[in-house]
């Protein structure tokens, strides 16, 4: 950011011809002509979910982010929030639902669908408002009136509605209906059921980073020819589902992946597929970061991708077998 804003700030602001280090968008050229002006400041990078279990640094700045769309809303400065990720319209990919604690790419879930975050609450400035109306609120608390005791709150109106969301039966009867408009929820009949699924969900994937970590057996065999070069072993993270193993390069090998972790997907991928992905040395295709910061080594960060694997193992597992709860649940209607 520190490249990009000199760059940017080396152009007269009436000028005509740009450079080609950074991408001049259409909107940072009309912002160019204002003369908008902006300080490197470091508390505007935070963490932001770039894909499912990926996080990255955004420098969350409303002159040199093209579309900020409700960020301030959602995510201002300073405030924490929770929300819930999932497919656009038109998704031409598997449906994908993931809660996140910060902004998620446009991309999320896929190179090519867009996706939408609906927060659980919502900024003006400081102030934070409710994202769910007391309209809901009245409409959940007439339909199932008193419960079982506990009162039907707004944030358990948020973990049901994640936990419907993923709902198997659910997902599969309206397929269709999910490709065309936004989401609606039913009522289905044990509220708490589906709530306490929900939040446990929330906790499991929002939390990932500081669960148990599922004990994956690990191989290690010296690439002696690498080392007799100088070099790092050769990457790969490459998965084989049928052997319940991942090699993650020429020394290094992760076994007794259980079999339901792989079923645990978001759009076309599983959740570890996409760890494997988002970590692999890619060769970037923008001539500027390839020539000033393609810096990414995957041998600097592998016991990082290795514990991370492990914490996602069991987020796998854990989902799955609620996933599982939930089918039993709606084969007995």
């Amino acid at each position: 950011m520190r490249f990009f804003i000199d760059c940017y700030d080396s152009v007269p602001q009436t000028v005509n011809e740009f450079t080609d280090e950074i991408k001049w968008s259409r909107n940072l050229k009309r912002r160019l002509r204002r003369n908008r002006r902006e300080a490197f400041n470091d508390s505007r990078i935070v963490r932001a979910s770039y894909r499912p279990f990926t996080v990255r640094c955004l420098y969350q700045s409303e002159l040199f982010i093209d579309e900020t769309g409700s960020a301030a809303e959602m995510f201002p400065e300073g405030q924490s929030n929770i929300a819930i990720c999932f497919s656009d319209v038109g998704s031409r990919t598997d449906y994908c639902v993931l809660a996140t604690d910060g902004l998620a790419d446009l991309h999320f879930g896929s190179a090519v669908d867009a996706y939408q975050q609906v927060p659980r609450y919502r900024f003006n400035v400081s102030e934070r408002a409710d994202n769910i109306s007391d309209w809901a609120l009245e409409q959940f608390q007439a339909h199932y009136g008193a419960g079982n005791g506990r009162p039907i709150t707004k944030n358990a109106i948020f973990h049901y509605v994640y936990g419907v969301l993923h709902d198997p039966a659910y997902r599969e009867k309206y397929a269709l209906n999910l490709k065309r408009e936004f989401p609606r929820i039913p009522f289905y009949a044990d509220f708490w059921r589906w709530t306490d699924w929900g939040e446990r969900l929330m906790m499991l994937h929002i939390g990932y980073e500081s669960i148990e970590p599922w004990p994956l057996t690990r191989l290690d065999l010296p690439d002696e020819k690498s080392r007799k070069a100088g070099l790092p072993p050769k990457s790969f993270l490459r998965a084989d589902k049928i052997a319940g193993s991942i090699i993650l390069d020429t020394e290094t090998q992760l076994n007794a992946i259980p079999k339901t972790a792989w079923d645990y997907r978001l759009g076309n991928r599983s959740a570890l597929e996409w760890i494997l992905d988002q970590h692999r040395e890619k060769k970037p295709k923008d001539p500027t970061v390839r020539e000033h910061f393609n810096t990414y080594r995957f041998a600097d960060h592998k016991e990082k991708v290795i514990e991370l694997l492990t914490r996602v193992t069991r987020v796998s597992v854990e989902t799955m077998k609620i996933v599982a709860a939930m089918k039993a649940q709606t084969e007995l209607r």
